[in-house]
């Protein structure tokens, strides 16, 4: 682990976890490589360099936070009624969290994107009369209407590119599919925004598509989940807000350095969600990537790192890859390294060395697995192959047990009922809900 700690910056600390020892013939490498940022978010600390600023707001002093709430209002959100006000509450209670001096902005999505408040083209800068007046202009939100969500995004991006601002974020609700645009639209959108802001989804109710809210949210580097009782919502939305107001670090990236014939086989974020980033590398230098992480708070990630390296023999070792934290520097000067950590190989012929499993590695090879086969088991069960999402459920199940992962338990707990959770014997159940 290395530490940089300086009296004018956030605290950032790399933790690599891993096996080193590979048997005779061994090459894939897996660590875990964990992230913590500490007393520059919640708990306050001067900023980085380039880095956003103070985590309250003082008064004549321009924000560094820019969020955008996005609402759907469809014509489903009518079905129950009660589904749009529990919409108009939850986003109440957002507003009712940011922080004063975030820049600010709620949009009303239908198959069209339109400005809610303050509805003249930018943003307006939360204090206690714009906060009322935006729960005031809520009242206005009804259901009718398509669902494009490409539409919103991109409206999102206009309102927060415009902002002064160095932590951009937006808040999605959906309880429905994206019925009105085509889906390369919708990715089109995703990868216009990508790098530009982070985006929280969620679905409502049991109807929402799977795969487009999580897309959304994995696309923008922000969180997804069910709230499949929409009373639950106001509580949901205020936590995400306390989340996003806690950002203070924006576009950290995680650095990936290999030498010669090591090659990287994947870099996912396995906690607190599971996002794939090894698609999304950038170029920094010979045999060196970046990984985008998104905004930091006080708060701490989990990354799955697996690397290939070169055949050789007993007794030798060498240095699989070097991971650093970096923060660009946005007038274009040299980056800041905020930590570092490093992965290593080593041959061995002792068996019980080279196959023991470090315990972080084995619990989150676990969790790729667990995040899955739970996704092969919804779309089993969405083309009417019962029996195959039967199974993928149960050994999703299974794996959640044996990791001890309650909260994704509970979630599967909505569609199957579990009978022997050891085993991973489930019944299908016949509704989410």
């Amino acid at each position: 682990m290395a530490n940089f700690s300086k009296s004018n910056v956030p605290q950032f600390s790399v933790e690599v976890y891993q096996n080193e020892y590979l048997p005779e013939g061994g090459r894939e490498v897996n660590a875990i490589v964990t992230v913590t940022s500490t007393g520059g978010g919640t708990t306050g600390g001067v900023p980085l360099s380039g880095a956003a600023a103070t985590p309250t707001h003082v008064p004549g002093q321009a924000s560094k936070a820019a969020v955008v709430i996005m609402v759907d209002c469809s014509g489903s959100m009518d079905y129950p009624p009660t589904k749009m006000r529990n919409a108009r509450d939850a986003t109440a209670a957002a507003i009712d969290t940011l922080r004063d001096g975030t820049s600010f902005a709620v949009v009303g999505g239908t198959h069209v994107a339109k400005e809610v408040y303050p509805g003249n083209g930018g943003l307006a800068v939360a204090d206690a009369r714009t906060k009322a007046r935006a729960k005031e202009a809520l009242r206005a939100l009804s259901a009718g209407g398509g669902t494009a969500i490409g539409t919103w995004l991109r409206l999102t991006d206009r309102l927060l590119g415009a902002a002064d601002v160095e932590i951009r974020h937006g808040i999605l609700l959906t309880d429905g599919r994206n019925e009105h645009e085509a889906p390369e639209d919708l990715r089109a959108a995703l990868e216009s925004c990508a790098g530009r802001f982070t985006c929280d989804a969620r679905g409502v109710g049991t109807d929402w598509e799977v795969k487009e809210v999580t897309a959304i949210a994995s696309a923008l580097l922000g969180t997804a989940d069910i709230v499949a009782d929409p009373a639950g919502l106001a509580a949901d939305f205020t936590q995400m807000m306390e989340n996003a107001m806690g950002k203070e670090v924006a576009d950290v990236a995680l650095r990936l350095w290999t030498p010669v014939g090591v090659e990287i086989k994947f870099v996912k974020q396995v906690a607190p969600t599971v996002v794939d980033l090894t698609d999304r590398r950038t170029e920094a230098g010979p045999r060196a990537g970046d990984y985008p992480t998104g905004s930091w708070g006080d708060e701490s990630r989990d990354y799955h790192v697996c690397v290939q390296v070169p055949e050789a023999g007993i007794g030798q070792e060498m240095l699989a890859s070097r991971v650093s934290l970096i923060l660009p520097d946005p007038s274009g000067g040299a980056p800041q390294t905020l930590s570092q950590g490093l992965v290593r190989a080593v041959w061995t012929e002792d068996m019980v060395a080279s196959t023991s499993i470090n315990p972080q590695v084995a619990h989150y090879t676990g969790q790729a697995e667990l995040a899955q086969v739970i996704q092969q088991g919804l779309d089993a069960r969405k083309s009417g192959d019962f029996d195959g999402a039967t199974a993928k459920l149960g050994r999703a199940v299974q794996l959640a047990s044996a990791s001890g992962n309650e909260d994704t338990a509970k979630l599967l707990s909505k569609v199957v009922d579990v009978v022997d959770a050891a085993t991973g014997t489930v019944r299908l159940r016949a509704l989410v809900g």
